[in-house]
């Protein structure tokens, strides 16, 4: 058996054969010994949820936020059991790169050289070393039994000399002993520090004006788990009636929003019923938007959101529009994802169509559009934490044609002096201010106006909005994801 590709310590790797004796009086065979068993099985549960859903996002692409929810429920892991088991994956999943570097240098090899089931330990194992209050000896005991309960003795001797080896040393020395020096390349130290790949540092540092304490700030933020976030659905329930049932703080900015303290969102029974939804501030803010801003002339009710899916922004919009007699057409290229948006609309005024949104045989003439174009994802790192070590600038370039004819199709689609918002999760420049750019440049007649007005509303005032027209959001200034926002029109 291999656990690295050169691993030297495979004499104990055939033991397991061998390990097969009858147990000693008082082990596993005797009843205080299953006992035994039963309940550290019971307290490994949730190791257990957060090793399979990283080996989940590891070997089938998956993303944790979808997967690790579902195997709790499955496995009925509740309470405090499934909020360190919630901890322990999203952190993981979210400082992959960071801990990759510190199991590489103790290990003595590259992580690619590490056996994928054991590499998936190790780092949920060095994750509790070095960033939770988890004892030394629980952190690398529990990997260590995960391992041999799976992989047999000798993986298992492997995980727990690398583990011990990490423990050796905090986070920050690790940082100081293999990030780049802060005199040589601080940009590169910082992105290490935060565990964020280089090249989105440089990304954000150019949308935050080449400020290099606002990209710590902004770094140290993406970093943090963020908050749980619900959306009060108007006509349905208030923000107030959403914060006493569920116990949380309405929002500090949309009218509709609620933070929630903790707990599994799902146990809300606004959010059961349907009344309230789990979605970010920001994303509110933006929904909202489209359904405030001033037109030139009447608003006839056409309204449309052009990438609907999987839906929040449709169901706010929606339940405004049936507020103000207006109706919503939600375009969505994916079945699946409008079956999503299906559900969350349901006795909205909103029909749901399957098509993609740049040849979707709409006639034009529609009073507001929402584009929610499709993106990198950069602005939301934090809340989909194995994302960041997915992405490639290249990615970001294919997007930003996709982009550009959306805004483009939707600009055709819009009446004159109807409005258009724009918006992306993400601060890249490229998908944000120069899609806007390119685009108003080229089609005749269209033209950017400030979008601060639609979104200053609770304490959010146009004083820390930025200069415009634009709006750009950052979670360690807003508390938001770093969602970005235009308005255009067209005469």
């Amino acid at each position: 058996m291999s656990y690295g590709n050169q691993h030297r310590g495979g004499r104990d790797s055939n033991r397991r054969d061998n390990d097969r004796r009858p147990p000693r009086r008082g082990g596993p065979a005797d009843g205080r010994g299953a006992q035994a068993k039963f309940r550290q099985k019971e307290q490994d549960a949730p190791r257990t949820a957060a090793r399979d859903t990283l080996r989940a996002v590891r070997e089938r692409d998956a993303y944790a936020n979808l997967v690790l929810p579902k195997m709790l429920r499955e496995r009925q892991i509740t309470g405090r059991d499934a909020a360190f088991a919630t901890e322990l994956t999203y952190g993981t999943a979210r400082a992959q790169g960071t801990l990759d570097a510190i199991i590489a240098a103790a290990a003595g090899r590259p992580v690619g050289e590490i056996d994928g089931s054991l590499l998936d330990v190790l780092r949920l194992g060095a994750y509790q070393l070095l960033r939770t209050r988890t004892g030394s000896h629980a952190a690398v005991s529990t990997s260590v039994d995960l391992v041999r309960a799976e992989n047999g003795q000798g993986p298992a001797g492997f995980v727990n000399a690398v583990l011990r080896k990490v423990s050796q040393k905090s986070e920050d020395l690790w940082v100081d002993q293999l990030a780049p020096s802060m005199a040589d390349d601080m940009v590169g130290h910082l992105a290490f520090q935060y565990a964020h790949p280089r090249w989105i540092a440089e990304v954000f540092l150019a949308a935050l004006g080449g400020s290099v304490g606002q990209l710590q700030a902004a770094l140290a933020a993406d970093d943090d788990r963020p908050p749980v976030h619900l959306v009060a659905r108007p006509g349905l329930i208030t923000a107030e009636e959403l914060a006493l049932t569920s116990g949380g703080d309405e929002g500090a900015y949309s009218p509709y929003c609620v933070y929630l303290p903790g707990g599994d969102p799902g146990d809300v029974p606004a959010v059961r019923e349907g009344y309230a939804g789990v979605q970010d501030e920001g994303s509110q803010l933006v929904a909202r938007a489209v359904t405030v801003a001033e037109l030139d002339g009447d608003d006839t009710g056409r309204w449309l959101d052009m990438c609907a899916g999987p839906g929040g922004k449709a169901a706010l919009i929606g339940a405004l529009a049936d507020i103000d007699g207006a109706h919503l057409d939600a375009i969505e290229v994916s079945e699946h994802r409008a079956d999503l948006i299906r559900k969350v609309v349901a006795e909205m005024p909103v029909e749901v169509r399957v098509a993609d949104a740049r040849d979707a045989g709409l006639e034009p003439g529609f009073d507001r559009i929402l584009l929610d174009a499709p993106c990198s994802g950069l602005g939301s790192l934090r809340r989909r934490p194995e994302a960041r070590w997915r992405r490639s600038p290249a990615d970001v370039v294919e997007l930003v044609v996709l982009q550009r004819e959306l805004l483009t199709e939707a600009l055709r689609l819009v009446r004159p002096g109807g409005i258009v918002v724009y918006s992306t999760c993400s601060p890249h420049p490229a998908e944000t201010l120069e899609v806007i750019a390119s685009v108003v440049a080229d089609v005749d007649g269209a033209r950017q106006i400030d979008a601060r007005p639609l979104v200053t509303v609770g304490a959010l005032g146009e004083s820390n909005l930025g200069d415009g027209p634009h709006v750009q959001l950052w979670p360690h200034l807003h508390g938001t994801d770093a969602m970005f926002l235009a308005a255009v029109t067209r005469d």
